[in-house]
């Protein structure tokens, strides 16, 4: 059985919610709002199968009470009592599988953005929702630092060639930042340019992969020597560990 498609459904401002799909089905990561949602599945005719739930924001559940009640679908989610929708909860080790697809997906907790953040490793794919980001990682509305560098480091860890399916288009934003971080970077100036190209033409920065995050991604190159030094310019002081330099450039990027 071949991999399903993956598009992404627009919503909000610069949300994506992932569509995985053959010519029947499809399977919704983080349906912030249900209507993208019910307007896709009118259009290209498919039935809707299952729902993944990376973390209890509301741009990323709040359509799921809709589609649930014209839906019969598991609905997966961590353990997180602020998600009342979810009929499968998942932690660290667990498996979803999506049958119909020939899927299974590995689930990693990944807490940072929030305490109970879960993502979706796959076939090649990761659906991280707001842990990582393309040149980025979410901001730390509930976790710590230490708990950053940890998630980052699972996903670094993937392979290089892994998929990187987020859930915001802030790619040049977050480059923006990136080339602050490290101006010398010349993939980083690479990727700057390929990207504004399909902004540009209106196309998504997405997926990224793992291995250009790893060579572009100052949150995931917290031991490169230009990180560190732009962190501890930042700082004012010298920065002992690789999560000082986590949590400086983080506090750095809320205020850029």
């Amino acid at each position: 059985m071949s991999k399903p498609t993956v598009v992404p459904i627009p919503a909000f401002n610069d949300n994506y919610i992932w569509a995985l799909h053959d010519t029947r089905r499809v399977a919704i990561v983080d349906p912030g709002d249900a209507r993208p949602v019910q307007d896709y599945l009118r259009r290209e005719g498919l039935a809707l199968s299952a729902i993944l739930l990376t973390h209890h924001h509301n741009d990323h559940i709040g359509g799921v009470a809709t589609l649930a009640r014209a839906h019969d679908v598991p609905i997966y989610a961590p353990h997180d009592e602020r998600i009342a929708t979810a009929t499968e909860r998942v932690r660290e080790g667990d498996t979803v599988e999506l049958p119909e697809f020939g899927l299974k997906f590995e689930v990693l907790e990944v807490p940072g953005h929030t305490r109970t953040h879960v993502a979706y490793y796959g076939a090649g794919m990761l659906f991280c929702g707001d842990t990582l980001f393309a040149c980025g990682c979410g901001r730390l509305f509930e976790g710590t630092p230490e708990q950053m560098h940890r998630s980052l480091g699972k996903f670094a860890a993937l392979p290089d060639d892994t998929l990187v399916y987020c859930a915001h288009e802030y790619t040049l934003s977050n480059i923006a930042f990136s080339r602050a971080v490290e101006p010398d970077n010349a993939a980083l100036a690479a990727r700057e340019a390929s990207d504004r190209a399909s902004r540009e033409a209106n196309r998504p920065t997405l997926p990224s992969t793992i291995g250009l995050e790893k060579a572009t991604n100052p949150f995931l190159r917290v031991t490169e020597p230009a990180v560190t030094a732009s962190a501890a310019r930042y700082a004012g002081r010298d920065l002992g560990t690789p999560v000082d330099v986590l949590a400086a450039i983080r506090q750095w990027k809320n205020e850029f």
